[in-house]
């Protein structure tokens, strides 16, 4: 008896399925976006609850370690996994991990007060930052199953910065308008909720190609310290000169309570304010990367030093002079020289490095810039109590500055192939 052969799909099949493959981007990019906006807002509202009665510079930049300092330990164990296991099951369990601890945020609010409250938050965003390395990680290397050709991955890649700065415009006036209006649990209770959004997207609506996806076997190789050795100096510079950019220069998402209140008062409408006219910035800078994202990622001296000279100059303008409209245009540059250099350095990463080593360097690239912006959010906040907050903008400033044009000068002629 003959076996029997498998019947091809009918051409409508196979139209669907290519349409689908080619809107999916695009609502990966929607989910992402609704679910970073929750976030924002529920970052608003955790700082200004933090912030409220004490104005403690030390305690925001807690916060903000939080959120950023588990990548120094939990990144590289992200990106093996990532590696070995899988993307896309790496994304989704790290997409519920987010969940679980926005939920605890927002029960914190009937359940406590006081310093019981404070810590419960505080464990609510050290649960995000843990769950958040996972999720970047594997999202990178996901990115990477969801385009049709090898050059649409660093247009695609930096999508997400465009996407992730519109959600910090509006997710933060949100996250204010609703303390103002109903109060804190609100703003937790929707930031818990937008969760749901990307989980269900890539349950039921997401046919990526896994087939794609190269996995590395366990052993040494699969190793951060082989990622490390792999990748090549090229990019073991670019994630130096963003480390070192980062310490210096990334403290401002830490700080940005304090910042807003000493700039524009101390309502959380200020405080949605000023984030806003930061991601407003961040915006601008990632619609041009994008544009360019073919040709800068190539020329990492010029793109990663430019971006952290702009950002440098912005902050001793700042604190310099902190007032009214000068101190928010100062802001925006800040949010769009920081844009560039984090979404610069993971497109560089990202395209410039073999498919099985994504992962880890996903891993090494948040290790860099939210680490060190986790380090910089503390520095700049022990240096506020000893000078004043805008002193410190100022000597942190013309460091970075400095730093940006020395790689911008010695780097500008190196290109990647």
């Amino acid at each position: 008896m003959k076996p029997q052969l498998p019947r091809p799909q009918p051409p409508i099949f196979s139209t669907a399925l290519q349409r689908l493959r080619r809107g999916q981007r695009s609502t990966f990019l929607v989910a992402s976006g609704l679910s970073t906006a929750g976030s924002f807002a529920g970052l608003t509202a955790k700082g200004w609850l933090l912030m409220h009665g004490n104005q403690n510079p030390l305690l925001l930049a807690l916060h903000f370690a939080m959120l950023t300092l588990p990548t120094l330990v939990v990144s590289g164990w992200a990106g093996v996994l990532t590696d070995e296991v899988g993307s896309e099951r790496v994304l989704i369990r790290a997409q519920w991990g987010l969940f679980v601890a926005a939920v605890l945020a927002a029960i914190a609010i009937p359940m406590s007060q006081g310093a019981i409250q404070a810590m419960l938050l505080l464990a609510s965003t050290l649960g995000v930052g843990i769950a958040s390395a996972y999720e970047l990680t594997a999202r990178n290397k996901y990115c990477a199953l969801l385009v049709e050709r090898p050059d649409q991955l660093g247009s695609y890649l930096t999508s997400f910065s465009v996407v992730f700065n519109v959600a910090k415009l509006v997710g933060p006036p949100i996250g204010g308008l609703l303390l103002a209006t109903t109060g804190p649990f609100a703003a937790l209770a929707l930031d818990a909720a937008s969760y749901l959004v990307p989980i269900a997207t890539l349950l039921w609506l997401m046919v990526p190609n896994r087939s794609a996806e190269q996995r590395s076997q366990k052993g040494q190789q699969a190793s951060m310290a082989a990622a490390w050795r792999l990748c090549g100096p090229g990019l073991r510079r670019v994630l130096v000169f963003c480390a070192l950019a980062c310490l210096v220069g990334f403290f401002h998402p830490g700080l940005a309570p304090l910042m807003a209140s000493e700039l524009l008062g101390p309502s959380p409408q200020s405080l949605g304010l000023f984030t806003s006219v930061i991601a407003a910035g961040s915006i601008c800078g990632g619609v041009w990367l994008q544009r360019r994202a073919g040709s800068l990622s190539r020329k990492p001296g010029l793109l990663l030093g430019a971006s952290a000279l702009v950002s440098g100059l912005a902050q001793v303008g700042l604190g310099l002079h902190p007032h009214g409209f000068w101190g928010l245009f100062m802001a925006f540059l800040i949010g769009a020289g920081s844009a560039c250099l984090l979404s610069g350095t993971n497109l560089i990463i990202q395209v410039h490095s073999p498919q099985v080593l994504r992962g880890r360097m996903a891993g090494l690239g948040q290790i860099a810039f939210l680490g060190g912006g986790g380090l910089s959010g503390l520095l700049a906040a022990g240096m506020s109590l000893q000078t004043g907050l805008w002193p410190s903008f100022v000597v942190l400033g013309s460091l970075g500055a400095a730093l940006g044009l020395w790689e911008l000068l010695s780097q500008q002629h190196t290109r990647l192939a």
